[in-house]
């Protein structure tokens, strides 16, 4: 039992009474930055491209720091003179007028190159007032929590919020000027003309897949569809191990790493184990059988082979999530939680139809689908990632003559075809031609084996959706054996004959 002395210690006295806990703040940094602005302009694109008016605490400062950045911004200056037109002249600072406040503030203005220190604490101190917003609201709702919601539901939206702070210092996305996104804009064109091949995403590694479609587009969602047999599984895994391989990071000055080739790669595989994968992927990079390497029917030279591939394949920032059964949401947190951690470029999901939603919507199929791909368009937007999504085909592509897959084929809902960016279907003529074999000595025999040459190691991919692009087919080299896609070797690549 704690002492009577200590009790009385901690019992409330008239001034801690009114002392009470202040939001995280510093107005003498609002006001040296304000006055650094106000002496000299270029003090404020030191601060420009991370404090936003909505980092002040002081809402007069938030104002005069809004109306300088439109006065700079348009080339004009940005004086106690020039922004006082543009405040009300009635408010009392402590007796003092507007214009006299403006104008102590530029009298005892730090310099340029204090600016930026004094933006960081500024931002640094928004930060931590938003972060006490996250905790008081998860607070308040764990105490008062609606009837429908789940605690699951509250750490998904806690979480959410949680990772949007950490990666831009806002969780309230909002709108953005039109010249922001022209410099965006801008800005990816110039990366593109830099970048070998001239791609403005990431590159898959196949270069005619690239040719069309740019690489892969951050937020982007990317689905990729066909009937079983076709390896759409495979072309996944190649192309995000591909990408992986490439990696090239670069640490920023805030310590930071900035991906300036290939890409970290998520890989959430519901249907097969991580083993599996990988023994897909080995099977690719050595150029050994998977069958051959599961039973460990492998001679010297191929262990070798093996093991090689193996430790460069360990360099790779390729992470594999093979929980089955997840939900959007479950998925969502883990991407988040990945990019937070590691940093991530590419997400692939493998594949759409073993996602579920909320348990609100699932009674109606068509519903939970619509809710999953919306949620994973949000997603691929939130993270700025592309998102590869594989997709089944319904049925329908077996009763036509032309086995190609169409749009109408994606499978349960028309919003994978509504939310996806890209949509990419892997269609393999062999596969069909191979299951028609006749009786061997037949003139029938004769003329598939015709076929069969002219289909065989080919694959095509149909872009049959692509929102900034052209639609078209790509064909590519694919070797069953390894379970490996590759660039398709055509005259028109050869070398000259001599």
């Amino acid at each position: 039992m704690p002492a009577a002395d200590s009790i009385v210690r901690r019992l409330p006295t008239p001034e801690t009474e009114a002392a009470y806990r202040q939001a995280p703040h510093n107005v003498e940094a609002e006001q040296a930055l304000l006055g650094a602005v106000l002496v000299n302009n270029d003090a404020f694109w030191r601060v420009s491209d991370f404090l936003e008016p909505g980092h002040f605490y002081e809402g007069l400062h938030a104002r005069i720091y809004e109306i300088a950045t439109s006065l700079v911004r348009a080339g004009k200056a940005a004086t106690p003179v020039t922004i006082k037109t543009f405040l009300p002249v009635d408010i009392d600072l402590g007796g003092l007028t507007v214009p006299q406040y403006l104008a102590r503030l530029a009298a005892e203005a730090t310099t340029v190159i204090n600016a930026e220190d004094y933006g960081r604490s500024i931002y640094d101190l928004a930060l931590r007032r938003q972060l006490i917003g996250i905790g008081e609201e998860v607070v308040n709702v764990a105490y008062d929590a609606p009837v429908d919601a789940t605690p699951r539901d509250q750490i998904e939206d806690a979480e959410r919020k949680l990772f949007a702070l950490a990666e831009t210092g806002r969780y309230g996305g909002g709108f953005q000027t039109f010249s922001n996104a022209l410099k965006t804009a801008v800005d990816m064109a110039a990366n593109a003309y830099k970048r070998d091949g001239g791609l403005s995403g990431t590159a898959t590694g196949l270069e005619d897949l690239d040719r069309l479609m740019g690489g892969l587009q951050a937020s982007d969602l990317i689905i990729l569809a066909g009937r079983p047999g076709m390896g759409k599984t495979s072309l996944a895994t190649n192309i995000a191990y591909n990408i992986a391989k490439a990696y090239q990071g670069e640490v920023q000055p805030d310590g930071r790493t900035k991906t300036v080739n290939g890409g970290v790669v998520g890989f959430f595989s519901l249907e097969m184990s991580a083993e599996q994968l990988a023994t897909r992927i080995i099977a690719e990079q050595a150029s050994i059988s998977s069958s051959k390497i599961r039973r460990g029917s492998i001679n010297e030279g191929e262990f070798f082979k093996l093991t090689e591939a193996v430790a460069e394949m360990q360099r790779c920032p390729l992470f594999i999530d093979e929980t089955g059964g997840i939900s959007i949401a479950q998925l969502a947190a883990r991407a988040r939680r990945l990019k937070r951690s590691k940093g991530l470029d590419l997400l692939v999901v493998d594949y759409l139809q073993l996602l579920s939603g909320s348990s609100k919507k699932g009674d109606n199929r068509v519903q939970e689908m619509t809710e999953i791909t919306t949620g994973m368009k949000a997603l691929a937007k939130e993270l700025q990632v592309p998102i590869i999504a594989l997709s089944q085909l319904s049925r329908q592509v077996e009763s036509r003559d032309d086995k190609r897959p169409q749009l109408s084929d994606l499978r349960e809902s028309g919003s994978i075809e509504q939310d996806a960016d890209v949509v990419l279907f892997v269609f393999r003529e062999e596969y069909y031609v191979k299951n028609k074999k006749p009786r061997e000595g037949t003139p029938e025999f004769d003329q598939w084996m015709t076929e069969m040459e002219s289909v065989s190691g080919k694959a095509e991919v149909i872009i049959g959706k692509q929102r900034h692009g052209p639609t078209g087919t790509v064909e590519l080299q694919f070797e069953a054996e390894y379970t490996r896609f590759g660039n398709l070797a055509r005259e028109d690549h050869l070398p000259e004959r001599m």
